[in-house]
């Protein structure tokens, strides 16, 4: 498949919305001395500000491109893998987000749960996602899918659903417009 990203990678913060930090802040609570893995995170975009707010930011992507703009923004710690196989101990991180990339996963079920696989109990797992059942987005959806990029949206309630298989506790909220942000919550384990 064509490397999308890596063409984009030089150009990406520019191009690219801004996102809702204080919204992104509250969902994952922060600040507070947590570590915290950005999946799919490419450049380090919204990384870089919460970055001062915790203790430690990973940022996951397979692009190497992505990867090395995120380097170049200094404190942030990158790593090259797939979501459905992250390279990290069971428990690993407090907080676990996710902006506008699992449409680009290329199995959100197994990424979903590798992700909760990572998450501490007790963790928060923050995804923002483009909501795929209003019409610009399903515009953005074919544009994609012409581009070759391999994109699958999911719609809200197709990941709370799979979040809850998974014994997460889920919320959503949605901006009213075109985007919508989960919020799951790992149980800590009983005693």
């Amino acid at each position: 498949m064509f490397d999308h990203f890596s063409i984009a990678a030089p150009l990406y913060d520019k191009i690219i919305r801004i996102y809702d930090h204080e919204r992104i802040c509250r969902l994952l609570r922060l600040p507070a001395n947590v570590r915290l893995l950005d999946a799919g995170g490419g450049t380090g975009r919204v990384s870089r500000r919460l970055y001062p707010l915790s203790r430690q930011v990973v940022i996951c992507d397979l692009s190497q491109a992505m990867l090395r703009q995120a380097a170049d923004k200094g404190g942030l710690n990158p790593v090259r893998a797939h979501a459905e196989r992250l390279p990290f101990d069971n428990g690993r991180f407090d907080r676990i987000l996710v902006v506008d990339a699992l449409h680009h996963f290329c199995s959100q079920q197994e990424a979903l749960t590798d992700l909760v696989r990572v998450l501490k109990p007790g963790g928060r797992l923050v995804i923002e996602e483009p909501d795929v059942t209003r019409p610009i987005v399903k515009l953005v959806a074919l544009m994609e899918k012409l581009a070759l990029m391999g994109s699958r949206f999911l719609t809200s309630l197709q990941i709370v659903r799979i979040l809850n298989d998974l014994g997460m506790v889920t919320h959503v909220e949605n901006d009213g417009r075109f985007i919508f942000w989960v919020q799951a919550c790992k149980p800590k384990k009983k005693t």
